[in-house]
């Protein structure tokens, strides 16, 4: 027997058992992400690569698509917080995702070419699904929530479709796609609103916060997990001994992020979302915080896996934007994480910063593997001063009910 949490609660045997039987479908689902990740990881790679006067949409193009991913899965995880995984129609929700995730996975490389219309009829399908699916389980006494959700879904779904079908291999697409996800996201934020029916505002959702939040941490080791899966890829194409070091360092860096992520505001993420009157609030500012962190984990991961290729020679300076940006705009996160949860930042998460951005003129004309070294060494620094702080502060807590984070 074993003590799970800051709140006295103890997990037996039997308990984690009862867990996994709940769970087993999430954690199916985040098998299909890390598929999911790779492929954008792998489409990333090959923008920064492929000849190209002009990488900037091929970029952008990339980023719309791990939006709608993200987008995706972040609907589930408020779909299993807000209602008993182990029924029939919310497994059937995860199912619908599951296989959904997995088509848009295999058509991600040629999203915007000839599988465009796969990929676009499976999104929609999956932002459909899941309403009808609630409405004819019927989850909402008042069915309206469900509703307003399937009518922004068939709102959005127009340029989805039209995007696609229309315009096929055009930077056109890529507006309309452009469009349809910002539909998506606002109808999200502002609880789909829809006249008559008003709208689902986020203090009224009903969510299960403490298991919201640890879907937000499944999330950050599958991103992590990604880059380990990568590196190893990048690593057996071509066993050599210069691609050691790059391997290694690529290595140390994720476990320096996972060091980094969980440290303190990371591990009690899930109590303080419980401990707050109104979970809800907290899991939406998460959404927008765990963005950016498993943006930066995967270009963290993706510039690594340039220098494995690389390891001596300077191909890009582009590149370099994606070896220190990937950091930095994990430490951005995890800053905003902290800051959620105990309302400060710690020092060492802004000297980071700063260390990474003076640092990025002198790097761009050295080897990649100096400018991944040297980010690896101020993710380190910062690991080092937690365990210090650590050691010198043993306990500290989430920030309590009615702290200014939670009156924001």
């Amino acid at each position: 027997m074993r003590e799970a949490g800051g709140n006295g609660r103890k997990m037996t045997v039997g308990g984690l058992r009862g867990l996994l039987r709940g769970r087993e479908g999430e954690l199916l689902l985040d098998l299909v992400y890390v598929f999911a990740l790779t492929r954008i990881s792998e489409r990333l790679i090959v923008d920064l690569t492929t000849q190209r006067r002009v990488v900037l949409p091929e970029l952008g193009q990339t980023a719309l698509l791990l939006l709608a991913f993200w987008l995706t899965w972040v609907r589930a995880a408020i779909v299993t917080s807000a209602f008993e995984p182990r029924r029939g129609a919310i497994r059937l929700v995860l199912v619908l995702v599951m296989f959904g995730s997995m088509i848009m996975a295999v058509t991600l490389p040629f999203a915007f070419g000839d599988r465009g219309v796969v990929f676009a009829v499976t999104y929609v399908a999956i932002q459909l699904g899941k309403p009808v699916v609630l409405l004819l389980g019927r989850y909402d006494r008042e069915r309206r929530s469900p509703v307003r959700a399937l009518c922004w879904a068939a709102v959005s779904a127009v340029p989805w479709i039209a995007g696609a079908v229309l315009v096929p291999q055009s930077p056109a697409r890529g507006v309309l796609w452009a469009l349809a996800l910002a539909l998506d996201y606002t109808g999200l934020v502002l609880g789909w609103p829809v006249p008559g029916l008003g709208r689902t505002r986020i203090q009224d959702w009903k969510l299960a916060g403490e298991h919201l939040a640890e879907r937000y941490q499944q999330f950050i080791v599958i991103a992590l997990g990604e880059t380990i899966l990568l590196t190893g890829l990048t690593f057996a194409e071509q066993f050599t001994p210069d691609r050691v070091v790059p391997s290694v360092v690529s290595f140390a860096t994720t476990m320096l992020m996972w060091r980094i992520y969980f440290h303190r505001a990371g591990a009690v993420l899930p109590d303080a979302i419980e401990a707050i009157p109104n979970p809800a609030r907290l899991g939406r500012y998460e959404f927008h915080t765990h963005l950016a962190i498993m943006t930066g984990i995967l270009a963290t991961g993706v510039g690594h896996a340039l220098v494995i290729h690389h390891p001596v020679l300077h191909e890009d300076p582009l590149w370099l934007a994606v070896i220190l940006g990937g950091p930095a705009l994990f430490l951005a996160g995890r800053s905003r994480l902290e800051y959620d949860v105990f309302a400060r930042v710690s020092a060492s998460r802004v000297i980071g910063l700063l260390a990474l951005a003076a640092l990025a003129p002198v790097l761009v004309r050295l080897p990649p593997l100096i400018a991944t070294s040297t980010a690896a060494t101020v993710l380190a620094g910062i690991a080092a001063w937690d365990t210090l702080r650590e050691r010198k502060h043993p306990e500290e807590a989430p920030s309590p009910p009615g702290s200014t984070r939670q009156q924001r």
